[in-house]
């Protein structure tokens, strides 16, 4: 006999770690309960980080668009031959990372297509532009998809990928490609994408190295709640035995202009529940996790907010240029200043905070 939403909360509350048994129940929520799951993990939230809503100021460089996949929830990639694919060239890298730097960003986040040509000095070349402009700036870039494709175009083990992409100035490594971590729903949605055990091996042998990484889901389209369970539960297995992961990120389904919705395997993105149990759920489940981000790119900024009353505590970056989510459809996707930040967080009785890549805490 299942115990009483509240009683499971209570018990998650006092110390009991969620089974996947039991974040499939939370998540499953369709009533008032909803609101039971959100005040729980607003409550651990405040008991685990305080009240700060922090932020990053930071620059998204999307190299290129050109990509050798097509996975079906992305509006970003093109062929060659397509009138509107593009390749910043070096004198391009370099002259984003001055812009950024006169921002006074202290974050450079750098995530592309897989671009036919490049390799694993590619990606190395891009981070020492980077570094070589911008002493002083954190690099967060590239994923486990493309350290696997770099090592494969190039010879070379993934770990000796991210030796080099590290001793280049990679600081630490973005946890997306990982959508939902299920060979399943993989098959669907990103068929030629590396497979979970890939992917779990990479972020592990970068946590090794001392790179850290953010940790993703990308929730909404096709996958399940048990699909949802098994994903938290993954990384909730990888921070256990490396505590490389910065925080954890869902990524709600931007759908509009994607092949997987327009072919109809697709639903038509999250509901405004699902968003608000995912953040719930996740900050219940991953004891392991201080921080849970709410992307703006993806909720917009009202439902942002309310995932900050359901667990989350951090949103994200200013970003300055944005190209991924807004050729799946979103608007608004490009910059959100930090005074608009500070009238989200004041609205609801918090202080917002600029901090590092890394979660130190900024004067001011």
């Amino acid at each position: 006999m299942t115990p009483p939403l509240q009683e499971l909360l209570d018990d998650a509350l006092a110390g009991h770690r969620l089974t996947e048994e039991e974040a499939v129940r939370l998540l499953a929520t369709r009533d008032r309960g909803v609101w039971e799951i959100a005040a729980a993990a607003d409550e651990l939230r405040e008991r685990k980080v305080g009240d700060a809503v922090t932020y990053v100021r930071n620059q998204n460089i999307n190299v290129t668009n050109l990509c050798v996949n097509a996975c079906g929830f992305c509006g970003f990639s093109r062929k060659p031959g397509d009138a509107d694919a593009f390749l910043h060239d070096e004198a391009a890298v370099r002259e984003k990372v001055r812009m950024a730097r006169e921002r006074n960003v202290t974050e450079v986040c750098t995530v592309s297509g897989l671009h036919p040509d490049f390799d694993a000095q590619s990606y190395v070349d891009i981070i020492s532009w980077i570094r070589d402009e911008a002493p002083t700036i954190h690099i967060h870039a590239s994923n486990p998809m493309e350290v696997a494709y770099a090592a494969k175009k190039s010879g070379l083990s993934t770990r000796e990928v991210l030796e080099r992409m590290q001793a280049a100035g990679l600081g630490t490594l973005c946890g997306t490609a990982a959508e939902i971590l299920v060979d399943s729903v993989r098959a669907v949605i990103c068929p030629n994408k590396c497979d979970t055990a890939t992917w779990v091996r990479v972020i592990r042998e970068a946590h090794g190295l001392g790179i850290r990484s953010t940790a993703t889901i990308m929730y909404g389209h096709c996958e399940s709640e048990v699909d949802r369970a098994r994903h938290l539960g993954v990384l909730r297995d990888i921070q256990d035995d490396t505590r490389g992961f910065t925080e954890f990120v869902p990524l709600s389904f931007v759908h509009w202009n994607t092949p997987l919705y327009r072919a109809g395997l697709a639903r038509p993105g999250a509901t405004g529940r699902e968003d608000i149990l995912m953040f719930a759920t996740s900050r219940l489940f991953l004891d392991n996790f201080d921080h849970v981000q709410a992307s703006w790119v993806k909720l917009g900024t009202k439902m942002a907010q309310m995932a900050l009353l359901s667990g989350a505590d951090d949103l994200g970056g200013t970003l300055f240029e944005e190209s991924i989510s807004r050729e799946a459809g979103a608007r608004d996707t490009d910059y959100l200043d930090p005074g608009e930040m500070r009238r989200m967080a004041g609205d609801l009785g918090r202080t917002l905070r600029q901090r590092t890549t890394t979660y130190n805490l900024l004067p001011g």
